[in-house]
């Protein structure tokens, strides 16, 4: 009897662990067909300049002072 309980436990636990890589490849196989790299985006924003103030689309005005400290005309 004690023969063939260890015989059933080998077999569970080579089912458990043939059922984790076959969850590991189907989630490994989901996430690069599906979710994968679809290449490089086809829209084009153009270069835009760092600083907020300067780029188009900011929504503050250019300071004249550059300044962003107080003391003479940086107020």
């Amino acid at each position: 009897m004690e023969n063939s309980t260890a015989k059933k436990s080998t077999i569970v636990t080579w089912v458990i662990i043939m059922l984790l890589l076959v969850w590991v490849l189907v989630k490994g196989g989901f996430s690069f067909f599906v979710v994968g790299d679809v290449g490089q985006p086809t829209w084009n924003y153009r270069p835009l300049k760092d600083v907020p103030g300067e780029s188009p689309y900011a929504i503050y005005k250019v300071s004249p002072y550059p300044q962003h400290v107080k003391g003479a005309k940086g107020e």
